[in-house]
């Protein structure tokens, strides 16, 4: 009598394990064996961490093994089980391995295909092509679309993290809970004295340091000590939190009156504004987005205010950048005066603030919220919505989007919904948020998240030019090294553009995530058909860079950079001078974050710098989506070049004042988890 051997593997979290009775069927191309019980309650199997094998004895041989069926029904209580595969030893010995990734809850049936990658046109039995399409209807009925607000991506219908289905969910929902965990930064910080103390204004610069003293380093201490200088101010541009406004001024904006004879004495190349421009040495930030967003109204006892300001940059002969002239709203004219280095200090000095605090909303809220965050999660939708998970590219994606959806959802559900926590410290809170990503969405663009075709829009690319854009630097290797991979990947599965053309299944994978993802917005530019093996390449590069490094530039840096108050104040609660002369140690201080703010923004930024438990890094894939052999060759050849490349950050950091360190691979997470 043929029999079959087979392991199941329970997964390793908190609570994977189950008493509950397990079944299994094996579905060959010949025929299925019977439905077996695999485990009695209580006997101690299908533990957390545990590997168990069961010989299931069949009266005819079965042939190929196509599907294995596992159903788990209830003992006592639900018991959510996490499988993490199956394996089969057939009665020839051969082992054929069935990956799971997948908790079962309730009473269900769970139906897995073989590890083998396959697209959809190389399916052969009607069994095979079942599975896929049924596989796919069911997620299509579970990852619907839902718009959270006009004019933003589309993301997951839910309201609660716990609406969301079983296997997108955080293994504990404790640990991303907003609440909590900002409550605890603020205790570990020792600042929870002055969390409540709300239009309290602190009585000088050096109070700052009662609520940072207690969590420094190398970075933020710098930054404390620093920041009022020009060239810290400047520095910020090329690898700070917000490494993506800076660009090149080819022309002196109209709304921008700055004169040769206002920053002459700043000029050390002997030459005019004009040539200076002409020469590649002016630089431009403008906060244009932000005019007229609606500042946070949400406590009545506190003003806050916002500014729309430009700021001119530039590029002195030690290659550094610096602050020129700075206009605090969009529109010239007497009550907006343009601010000068040459001004009084504390004139100056207010001036720069009020462009860290701008540069703050628009990181927050465009760069890191927008631009990885949710872009992230319409690319997590679309994938369990037109990929199966026996898919290459499914298997590809799947890592890079592990929790996305889920800490996203959280985040509606707590921070950045209304009266959420978002709404606590910040001056775009109550809304104004809101409407930033509106407006920012109508110039994102899918080339804005292709990162060598972003720096060279913003004339960045030259590193002659500019030697000391580490953003810009790793960001291209780490680019390449993604790119380089997932073409290896491409090459696998498709061996001509014809093939890709024939996958109907990525096909609609795209059209899903710029039709119903991006609302077919005429200026987002998303592709809806892929035509060639490069575009493809190109499309999952920005999916995987988007998801991983990108998110790492601009998140996990927080605590470094906007730790020390003044330097990025989340809100302001004066409205900006409309004349010189105005400013002083008072009035910066009046308009600078009180203390209740200023601890509720030092445990957010605190909080959302720190890496999971048991975080995964770039090329790490503990789980074996994947059987085949070259791609595991392929993921070994990517894991080697990021873990070279990482030895080479490190180096170049050794000793500095300023280490740069957030797109080293070893620091750079797989996906957007916090």
């Amino acid at each position: 009598m043929p029999s079959y051997t087979v392991t199941v593997a329970t997964g390793s979290q908190w609570f994977a394990g189950t008493d509950d009775y397990i079944y299994i069927t094996l579905v060959g191309t010949e025929r299925s064996s019977a439905r077996t019980l695999l485990d009695k309650p209580l006997y101690n199997d299908f533990e957390r961490g545990a590997i168990d094998s069961y010989d299931i004895s069949v009266g005819e041989d079965l042939g190929d093994i196509e599907l294995v069926k596992i159903e788990k029904k209830k003992y006592w209580f639900q018991d959510d089980w996490y499988c993490r595969y199956i394996t089969v030893k057939n009665p020839s010995g051969d082992y054929l391995e069935f990956p799971c990734f997948r908790w079962l809850v309730d009473d269900k049936e769970v139906v897995l295909r073989d590890g083998k990658a396959r697209l959809p046109q190389v399916e052969k039995t009607p069994i095979a092509k079942q599975h896929r399409r049924k596989e796919l209807e069911t997620r299509q009925k579970l990852f619907r679309w839902k718009e959270w607000h006009p004019g933003f991506p589309m993301s997951i219908d839910a309201k609660a993290h716990r609406d969301l289905p079983r296997d997108i969910q955080f293994d504990s929902e404790k640990g991303v809970d907003f609440v909590l965990n900002y409550s605890k930064a603020i205790e570990n910080l020792a600042v929870n004295q002055f969390m409540h103390m709300f239009q309290s204004s602190w009585n000088d610069l050096a109070d700052f340091e009662q609520i940072y003293m207690r969590i420094k380093n190398t970075i933020s201490e710098y930054v404390m000590q620093h920041w009022k200088e020009d060239f810290m101010f400047g520095y910020q541009y090329l690898n700070g939190c917000n490494p993506v406004v800076i660009q090149k001024c080819h022309k002196i904006p109209d709304k921008f009156p700055v004169s040769h004879d206002m920053v002459k004495d700043y000029l050390e190349r002997e030459i005019t504004l004009e040539e200076e421009v002409k020469a590649g040495n002016i630089f431009l930030a403008d906060y244009e987005v932000m005019d007229g967003v609606k500042a946070n109204s949400t406590d009545p006892c506190t003003m806050q205010y916002l500014a729309a300001p430009i700021c001119l940059l530039y590029r002195n002969q030690r290659n550094k950048i610096m602050p020129l002239a700075i206009q605090l709203h969009q529109a010239p004219g007497e009550d907006n005066p343009i601010f000068l280095p040459s001004d009084a200090e504390s004139d100056w000095l207010l001036a720069k603030v009020w462009v860290r605090s701008s540069d703050f909303h628009i990181h927050q809220t465009v760069t890191h919220l927008l631009r990885t965050h949710l872009i992230s999660e319409v690319f997590g939708i679309a994938m369990f919505r037109q990929l199966p998970a026996v898919h290459p590219i499914y298997k590809l994606l799947y890592p890079h989007i592990r929790f996305t959806i889920a800490i996203n959802t959280k985040a509606r559900e707590q921070l950045i919904c209304e009266c959420g926590l978002f709404d606590k410290a910040n001056g775009t809170g109550g809304g104004g948020h809101v409407e930033l990503i509106q407006r920012a969405m109508k110039t994102f663009t899918y080339k804005t998240l292709l990162f060598p075709e972003s720096i060279k829009a913003r004339g960045m690319e030259s590193q002659e030019e500019i030697p000391y854009y580490f953003y810009r630097d790793d960001g291209i290797k780490v680019w390449e090294m993604v790119k380089s991979f997932a073409a290896d990947v491409v090459a696998i599965y498709y061996d001509s553009d014809k093939t890709l053309q024939e996958d109907e299944e990525i096909q609609a994978f795209v059209k899903d995530v710029c039709s119903f993802g991006m609302q077919d917005f005429d200026q987002c530019e998303f592709p809806k058909f892929l035509t060639t093996r490069e575009q493809l390449t190109e499309y999952l590069t920005v999916v995987i860079f988007t998801a991983s490094a990108q998110h790492a530039a601009v998140n996990f840096g927080q605590y470094d950079w906007c730790s020390w108050i003044p330097n990025s104040p989340s809100t302001m609660r004066k409205p900006t001078p409309t004349k010189k002369g105005e400013a002083n140690v008072k009035y910066i201080m009046e308009s600078l974050p009180d203390r209740g703010r200023s601890c509720w923004h030092l445990g957010a930024v605190w909080a959302l710098s720190q890496f999971q438990d048991n975080e995964l890094f770039l090329g790490m894939y503990p789980d074996e989506h994947f059987t085949e052999k070259p791609v595991k060759t392929a993921m070994e050849n990517f894991r080697r070049k990021l873990a070279e490349y990482s030895r080479v950050v490190k180096a170049r950091n050794e000793g500095k004042k300023l280490p740069y360190y957030y797109l080293s691979p070893d620091r750079i997470p797989n996906s957007v988890a916090v």
